[in-house]
């Protein structure tokens, strides 16, 4: 009788072998993830520890602060404006929050920070340009810039202002959410206002029926005699009324040029207290002579 041969399940030999496989790519596989956490927080250990010690290095310590473009805005104002009157660090500084900080002043305009080297803070500004007064009823007065946007309050007391014009009969707008003057009546005060050679205005009343009247300081010598010691008097200033309408503005400057010409050539001892150029085909002009005697005359 045969013998049957017994041969090894190969089978159940190779299931063992994955097994162990598995398990050990498995533990491989865990042993990775661990050594790759415990690199990332080591990583982000130091990383805190660098980012902490740099900040507390008086090293990186602002030491210089460079700032251009001042003239009513004091050094004072900028570093406690920004915070920078105080120990700070360069890298904890953010430039562009720095920026918004100063943008509030009322008197900046624009402002522009960068850092330079490793302790260097540089701080342009460019401030506003002031260019009338605004008074409105019922209202604080207030300041406009030379694009005839408001910007501050007129504060007499801390403000410089007194040489500026003064504007009145404008009325205060709101559009989106911004404050501001529009319409014919302001943007026919604006061009008046760029105009050169009109003199020292003191005032501009503008009218919706009338159109604009503006007060002109003028200067003109004293008529009198001399005093005791033979020593000239001081000249006269005046404030000169002179009514200018809705429009044509150059115009009408050339034309008072040419009426004042004319009355100092022919009348020396008349003065001329008020100007009426609301049309140009007729201009009436008051004059005044050395006893206060008042004429009105179409030139």
């Amino acid at each position: 009788m045969a013998t049957k041969k017994i041969t090894p399940n190969s089978y159940k030999v190779q299931e063992k072998e994955t097994r162990k496989l598995k398990i050990f790519s498995g533990g491989k596989a865990l042993w990775g993830k661990i050594f790759l956490i415990l690199f990332v927080g080591a990583m982000s250990f130091g990383c805190i520890y660098i980012h902490d010690a740099v900040l507390q290095c008086p090293i990186f310590d602002v030491k210089t602060i460079m700032i251009d473009g001042l003239d009513r805005v004091t050094r004072d104002e900028v570093l406690t404006q920004t915070g920078l009157d105080k120990p700070v660090n360069m890298f904890e500084l953010q430039p562009d929050m720095l920026e918004k900080k100063l943008n509030t002043h009322p008197w900046i305009r624009m402002a522009t920070v960068k850092r330079q080297l490793l302790s260097t803070l540089s701080i342009k500004i460019e401030e506003q340009e002031p260019l009338a007064i605004v008074t409105i009823e019922n209202l604080t007065d207030i300041v406009i810039n030379t694009q005839g946007a408001p910007f501050k309050a007129y504060e007499p007391a801390k403000d410089d202002l007194k040489a500026l014009p003064v504007i009145s009969g404008v009325d205060l707008s709101l559009s989106n959410s911004t404050y501001l003057f529009e319409g014919d009546l302001f943007n026919a005060v604006m061009e008046i206002l760029k105009i050169k050679g009109f003199g020292q205005i003191q005032t501009i009343l503008g009218d919706d029926n009338t159109g604009i009247v503006i007060n002109i300081l003028t200067t003109c010598p004293d008529t009198g005699y001399p005093g005791p010691s033979g020593e000239k008097k001081a000249e006269n200033k005046t404030v000169l009324p002179v009514k200018l309408g809705f429009d044509r503005f150059e115009e009408k400057l050339a034309r008072a040029r040419q009426v004042r010409n004319y009355m100092e050539t022919n009348y020396p001892d008349k003065t001329i207290s008020a100007m009426d150029l609301f049309s140009l085909e007729k201009v009436f002009v008051t004059t005044e002579d050395a006893a206060h005697n008042t004429i009105e005359k179409g030139v």
